[in-house]
């Protein structure tokens, strides 16, 4: 009984626009992984990240060129190597604990040893937009507890403005996202402005790989400093000791399950807190995340919002706080088309 592996592609739209300090898409694009054996199927994603020259295509390829180095799903060392590519590996992770999880009968949150009741509070999403744009997203919305506004592209003063009128209409919890679209002056400045709105945090304001520009930002600024662009693997974070707040773990950066885990007590370890990120992708990557959730501090899991038709469901949320599938593997299925 060997592994067979298939990789096929799944187009997602979306319900607006998104757009970030780097870029706008209507479409995200992701890889759906399914690993069978025994007669039992499991399903992962990968959600290739352009920025680090990643498709949908290399991931076919590489696996083209490196079939599963073991026929046995529990082998995950031998599986899951840290050479494979960070996306091809976090597809073939994914799938690999779910059919461990439904051969076992157990849920992924089970075989982690973790509390379904611990999971946090989501944050919701909204892109760069116009203000009119921006206010009517708001309004669709309605009372989520947890918004992250992106931020990075504008004057500061449209920036500022935009913040402003949404603490205008909205009570609940805001954070901010820069994606890198500030440079280090311009990240004090604008903080500064914003202290008044009461952010949880500003992820990532600044270009990566300048840990002394995110200590200069942390030190004068009242708004926590979280990393995303800077903290993809565990082996990143201890250059960022006494820079940072905090760290965004997504599993398309970390490549999965194991990755994530080794990032997560890592961080704890250089006393960090955590939030949990994900890509624009489906119900399946999000949910396997969302089995993470009861170790971190922070979600950002709010990929399902986003995207207008989903062929997946398995995370659900109940005013924004994460509730886990409690079937086995990561408890994904798939919707009967109408």
């Amino acid at each position: 009984m060997g592994l067979d592996l298939s990789i096929s592609e799944l187009a997602l739209p979306l319900k607006h626009p998104f757009k970030i300090a780097r870029g706008e898409e209507t479409l995200a694009r992701t890889a759906v992984f399914r690993v069978r054996h025994a007669g039992i199927e499991g399903v992962g994603e990968a959600t290739p990240i352009e920025r680090y020259h990643e498709s949908i295509a290399s991931v076919r390829a590489y696996f083209e060129a490196n079939p599963p180095r073991s026929d046995d799903p529990f082998r995950l060392e031998d599986l899951l190597p840290e050479t494979i590519p960070a996306a091809a590996r976090e597809g073939l992770d994914l799938a690999l604990h779910d059919l461990i999880g439904k051969f076992l009968g157990k849920p992924l949150y089970a075989l982690l040893g973790l509390d379904p009741s611990a999971t946090p509070v989501t944050s919701f999403t909204i892109g760069i937009a116009d203000p009119e744009t921006t206010l009517r997203k708001l309004a669709e919305i309605g009372d989520h507890p947890v918004l992250k506004i992106k931020l990075g592209l504008g004057s500061q003063r449209e920036q500022i403005e935009t913040i402003a009128a949404i603490r205008d209409r909205y009570t609940g919890t805001i954070r901010i996202d820069a994606n890198e679209g500030w440079s280090v002056q311009e990240a004090i400045a604008i903080l500064r402005e914003l202290e008044r709105f009461e952010i949880e945090f500003c992820e990532q304001p600044i270009p990566a790989g300048n840990p002394a520009g995110l200590r200069a930002v942390r030190e004068a600024t009242r708004v926590p400093i979280v990393t995303d662009e800077d903290s993809l693997t565990a082996r990143d974070l201890p250059r960022l000791i006494g820079c940072v707040d905090g760290i965004n773990i997504k599993l398309a950066k970390t490549g999965g399950i194991r990755g994530a885990l080794a990032m997560v007590h890592t961080a704890r370890a250089l006393g960090m807190k955590i939030m949990l990120g994900c890509m624009v992708e489906s119900a399946i990557a999000a949910t396997a995340a969302a089995h993470l959730s009861p170790l971190v501090d922070w979600a950002d899991l709010d990929g399902p919002f986003l995207t207008a038709d989903d062929p997946f469901s398995g995370v659900t949320y109940s005013h924004g706080k994460l509730i886990l599938p409690d079937a086995p593997g990561l408890g994904v299925r798939e919707r009967v088309a109408a």
